[in-house]
């Protein structure tokens, strides 16, 4: 149950965020803005934040979609949405690793991290 609202929570302030947003220029997501690409990658929220959760398959198909453009998720992990919603970014770069995705841009930087 707790689990339950604490979804809720980071659902709401992912979807309020995105009300917000006013830029809709292209940028690290193409012409998709970051709020909306970070909505679109809840499925990933327990295992962007614990190392030891098993990646569910909803967040292993999104991921595939988002490393077509790689600074477009590197984006999504460093950003304010994600911090909001209590990602940690040294877990959830571990992600694509943890999917199992060979195409993951290993190596590159992603803010101070570097993508396993």
């Amino acid at each position: 149950m707790a689990n339950m609202k604490a979804m809720a929570v980071i659902l709401m302030a992912l979807w309020s965020s995105f009300i917000l947003q006013i830029a809709y220029g292209a940028g690290e997501c193409g012409k998709t803005p970051i709020n909306t690409v970070a909505l679109s990658m809840s499925p990933c929220i327990g295992a962007a934040n614990n190392a030891k959760v098993s990646v569910p398959p909803a967040c292993c198909t999104q991921v595939k979609k988002v490393l077509a453009m790689p600074k477009c998720m590197c984006a999504v992990f460093l950003s304010p949405i994600a911090k909001q919603a209590g990602i940690n970014p040294a877990v959830a770069i571990t992600i694509p690793k943890r999917c199992k995705i060979a195409n993951r841009s290993a190596g590159k930087k992603c803010g101070s991290y570097i993508v396993p």
